[in-house]
């Protein structure tokens, strides 16, 4: 395998994880309220309480990390105060 090929692997793993992730979720909000409390297929899911606090955590975590990359960025960019 090239080593040119690697970013393409990369992208693809993303993609397939984001749709998996992304159709777990919908069946879980989505589709899951409707199937009768007792059937089989909510062995799988969370519970119903969880589709709005690892989503907000999730979000809560991805604005922590980008307010620290801006801090970073803007504390390693500063200028020095000259001294007269």
């Amino acid at each position: 395998m090239e080593i040119s090929q690697y970013p393409y692997i990369s992208f693809f793993i993303l993609v397939c994880f984001s749709l998996v992730l992304f159709t777990y979720y919908t069946v879980w909000v989505i589709v899951l309220p409707f199937v009768d409390s007792d059937h089989v297929i909510h062995t799988f899911f969370l519970p119903r309480e969880y589709s709005v606090i690892l989503p907000g955590m999730a979000a809560l975590i991805l604005i922590l990390c980008v307010g620290l990359f801006i801090g970073v960025v803007t504390w390693k960019n500063r200028k020095p105060k000259k001294v007269d």
